[in-house]
């Protein structure tokens, strides 16, 4: 089967499905539709209960409309749409002036000299996402599975994932990094505070900034109701930046009856698009504006069970 492909159609990806078997937990009326005055549900020990999948706020029109083209061009990915993503995904430092934002010097000097770029985007290479970072792609859900002893955190995009325990452990004192980090979460009162550390340097967002191995990350989980979660994080790096800022927004609990994540991976087309000049015979035919042309031959098959 021979086919051509443009780039620009790879991000067109469904984020849900929807089967015929209904939610447990989630409040509804007698005609079936979620009851979006219902109280935040509990848990038996009368904990506010978290469970569900949940996606970050989408932009107002007014704030899509007031993007620049540049703003576009910081995605990694050519052709993604624009409009689907938070304003903290492009620039976690939106909320303030660019002479406000509280970075150190070497800092400064580091995201001048960068730029604008779009290269050594750690998630266009196909590596993990960090905090809170996983949080932003609101076009992208993720799962939150609640116990009393640990929370499960399922991102769609790239099927990551995290653990929150619960169990009044504490975070370790030598910590090899990871992308998601070590995180261990305390109730205060109905919000869940999540303390993470011990995270492997990584970029914040498109723009380019970024935390180092020194970063400590402290997230607030409040329900405001059985279908919205305002969501804050506060960043400590003294290797980056001159104090701890914070962010708030709210996260919103997806109302399709029997929503469900789908398999999100990093596929090959964005493989092509980071190392594809490598190749000895080119797939990259030609490009048209920010678009790769992508000729493929493929026999399609599935491999029987147990072969190798």
């Amino acid at each position: 089967m021979s086919a051509m492909f443009k780039h620009t159609a790879f991000v067109a990806l469904l984020l849900t499905q929807w089967l015929n078997y209904p939610e447990p937990g989630v409040p509804r009326l007698p005609n079936g539709r979620v009851d979006l005055s219902a109280k935040a549900p509990q848990t038996h020990d009368g904990k506010p209960d978290l469970s569900g999948v949940w996606q970050t706020e989408i932009e107002t029109p007014e704030m899509i409309a007031s993007r620049s083209k540049d703003e576009a061009a910081k995605l990694i990915v050519p052709g993604d749409d624009p409009t689907t993503f938070s304003r903290y995904f492009f620039n976690i430092l939106a909320d303030f002036a660019a002479a406000d934002a509280p970075m150190t010097a070497s800092t400064r000097e580091y995201m001048q000299k960068i730029g604008e770029r779009k290269a050594g985007n750690p998630s266009g290479l196909c590596l993990p996402h960090g905090l809170p970072q996983a949080d932003l792609m609101s076009y992208a859900p993720f799962k939150i599975v609640q116990t009393p002893t640990v929370i499960a955190v399922l991102y769609e995009l790239d099927n990551n994932f995290r653990q929150i325990y619960m169990d009044g452990r504490s975070l370790p004192k030598d910590l090899n990094p990871t992308w998601g980090g070590y995180s261990v979460g305390r109730w205060e009162g109905d919000t869940l505070v999540v303390d993470t550390r011990g995270l492997q340097p990584n970029w914040l967002d498109r723009a380019g900034n970024y935390y180092s191995e020194t970063a400590h990350v402290v997230e607030r989980f409040t329900p405001l109701s059985n279908d919205a979660i305002r969501y804050e994080v506060t960043i400590e790096d003294p290797n980056v930046f001159t104090r701890p800022w914070t962010i708030s927004m709210p996260l919103y609990r997806r109302l399709e009856p029997n929503a469900r994540l789908l398999e999100y991976p990093c596929v090959e087309f964005v493989e092509e698009f980071v190392y594809g000049d490598a190749r000895k015979q080119q797939l990259v035919k030609h490009w048209e504006g920010d678009s790769i042309v992508i000729d493929i031959t493929r026999r399609m098959r599935v491999r029987p069970v147990g072969e190798r």
